[in-house]
């Protein structure tokens, strides 16, 4: 059950965090991964960690709100790896991401939310589902937010505007393609461990159910599923991966 040797997978904003524990947990499975980052050297550190431990990556930097190096970006990695059957559109947050009031915005502060969001998941799966439609086989994954789906009061609107435009997007695209062969799901993941100063993880995880905050493989469990064959009838879904908040 989800072997996934043989497969080839790109996973964006794979430099650190979240992203990297996907692309380790796709390798360590025995597919072959290119690991999308902003930065070069950041990528490069995830390739080192999954060849060490005997997988298969390659680097693959670019930045994904940008259509035409998404496009040849994606064409580098297939060129290495072979045609994607697997897209993670992973990178979500901007840098120097900040927490203001809408009303205290200006239209300049929102477009890197959805640039980032909206048309980086457009570019990344408009770049490969065509391949994967024609070859009748694929896996489509968004790592979104709970901020897409329900309403907080932190000063977040832009940001969660932008996730929630990549759920409709991939709910649209799921049914699309639904009888090729391709699938695509969305992961709405709550608050993760991003190793602040040990008060601030303990506060925050006073606020889940569970009382602990997520960690990367927790996100990687549910990516395997969803891009393994076991996942041919789950698509077109926004999974609630939060540690028990309820969600509407």
């Amino acid at each position: 059950m989800f072997d996934l040797t043989g497969r080839s997978a790109l996973i964006t904003g794979a430099g650190q965090g979240v992203g990297a524990g996907i692309a380790r947990a796709l390798a360590d499975l025995g597919a072959s991964v290119a690991i999308n980052d902003l930065r070069e050297e950041r990528a490069a550190e995830t390739v080192a960690a999954i060849e060490a431990a005997g997988g298969k990556a390659v680097t693959a930097a670019f930045d994904v709100c940008d259509y035409e190096a998404t496009v040849a970006g994606i064409a580098r990695a297939e060129a290495t790896l072979g045609p994607l059957d697997i897209l993670v559109n992973n990178a979500g947050v901007p840098p120097d991401m900040g927490v203001t009031q809408f009303r205290d915005t200006k239209p300049a502060d929102w477009r890197p939310f959805i640039d980032l969001n909206t048309y980086g998941v457009m570019n990344c799966v408009h770049a490969v589902v065509d391949g994967m439609c024609n070859r009748g086989k694929g896996r489509i994954i968004t790592i979104s937010s709970g901020a897409g789906t329900v309403g907080i009061p932190l000063g977040i609107s832009a940001y969660g505007a932008g996730k929630g435009g990549g759920i409709a997007f991939m709910r649209h695209l799921a049914m699309e393609v639904a009888k090729t062969g391709v699938t695509a799901n969305t992961i709405a993941i709550g608050l993760i461990d991003n190793h602040s100063e040990p008060e601030i993880t303990a506060h925050m995880a006073k606020t889940v159910p569970v009382g602990a905050l997520g960690q990367p493989e927790d996100i990687a469990a549910l990516v395997v599923y969803l891009a393994s064959d076991e996942a041919k009838w789950m698509t077109g879904q926004t999974l609630q991966l939060n540690g028990g908040n309820v969600t509407t």
